[in-house]
């Protein structure tokens, strides 16, 4: 899934170029190319899709020309997680009506491969066997608030598979501490593991307008006919994720707890988390700096510009040629609503 706006981390993250086709760590791959790199080592490239708003179909080729036309899925409008998924099973199913798949965000940091893919390998094989929803959760390490969570039933497989008891909302710091501290509460990666029927088959019994839908294209996936009749239906399909619109509900619903030092990179602080720091526990992103009296900032500035910082302690300063942001860290989560005022003020020209 790569049609995301990435709002959280403006103003790097632009409407024209979001945070999944950005380098941020100058490694030289954007976080969508470290996506590809990493499945391809144990899926075929013939069998990778990227689904993403139509207005990034030439990003996706420059970035990974590996893919052929077909393998990328345009969406002519956003709606959330649950009709995107819809989009690409229907799509993969007319390629292969027994597919087993795995559905993950473009944009997330991986920190051990080699962990990861074992992960999934153990995820495919258990869906092979049992049609069973299954999502990708992860022993937390802090009370975090900007994460959704799963509370699993006690006891599980061998392969350190458990049912899910329920799933909540990212919850205030109160819920977070209260999570952290009782041990069957777990992050919600957004990565999902499923057999292609199995998923459709929970479209149809708990979100079937969107099967109904779906089901008029029925012939018509993966021939030139699909492009004409998704820019027809997909924008009438109902705007909601795949969690509130199935996993929530669903009572064949697993999770793999798994370990391989996962983020999913949806805020500057998780950044920072990650990023190399100094004693005091500063970080700079592709610039110079030089703090002074100051501790626990990130800055981000173009590469090659000198950041001078006095005084200042957990804050976020990021800077682009036509825009300044500072911001304190604990106040982040209003980036998003920032970007929607400046959209009021101003238009579009800052997002």
């Amino acid at each position: 899934m790569g049609g995301g706006v990435g709002s959280r981390f403006w103003p790097f993250s632009r409407e024209n170029k979001p945070k999944q086709f950005l380098d941020f760590f100058g490694t030289g791959r954007s976080l969508i190319q470290q996506t590809f790199d990493r499945f391809n080592q144990i899926i075929p490239t013939q069998n990778i899709f990227v689904a993403t708003n139509e207005m990034y179909a030439e990003l996706i080729k420059e970035q990974i020309p590996e893919l052929s036309d077909s393998q990328i899925l345009l969406e002519p409008t956003r709606r959330n997680t649950a009709p995107c998924i819809a989009y690409a099973s229907y799509h993969i199913k007319a390629i292969n009506p027994n597919a087993n798949i795995v559905v993950t965000p473009a944009d997330h940091l991986i920190l051990q491969e080699h962990h990861f893919l074992k992960n999934i390998q153990t995820g495919l094989n258990f869906v092979c066997k049992f049609p069973t929803l299954l999502t990708m959760g992860v022993n937390p390490n802090r009370p975090e608030t900007g994460y959704g969570y799963i509370q699993t039933v006690e006891g599980g497989t061998n392969d350190n598979i458990q049912e899910v008891k329920a799933f909540t909302e990212k919850p205030n710091q109160e819920l977070a501490n209260i999570f952290f501290e009782s041990g069957d509460f777990f992050w919600n990666s957004g990565i999902f593991i499923w057999n292609v029927n199995t998923i459709i088959d929970a479209f149809v019994k708990y979100l079937p307008d969107i099967a109904t839908r779906f089901n008029l294209g029925l012939g018509k996936y993966n021939t030139p006919e699909e492009k004409t009749f998704i820019e027809e239906q997909y924008p009438m399909c109902q705007n909601i994720s795949i969690d509130y619109g199935i996993m929530e509900k669903a009572d064949n619903v697993h999770m793999l707890v798994a370990d391989f030092g996962w983020s999913d990179l949806g805020t500057w602080g998780s950044l920072h988390d990650l990023a190399e720091k100094d004693q005091q526990h500063n970080t700079s992103l592709k610039c110079k700096s030089m703090f002074i009296e100051s501790s626990n900032n990130l800055v981000a500035l173009p590469e090659g510009k000198l950041a001078v910082i006095q005084g200042l302690e957990d804050y976020i300063v990021v800077a682009t040629d036509d825009i300044l942001l500072i911001c304190q860290k604990s106040e982040e989560q209003r980036i998003k609503h920032f970007v929607t005022d400046i959209n009021m003020k101003y238009g579009d020209e800052f997002i």
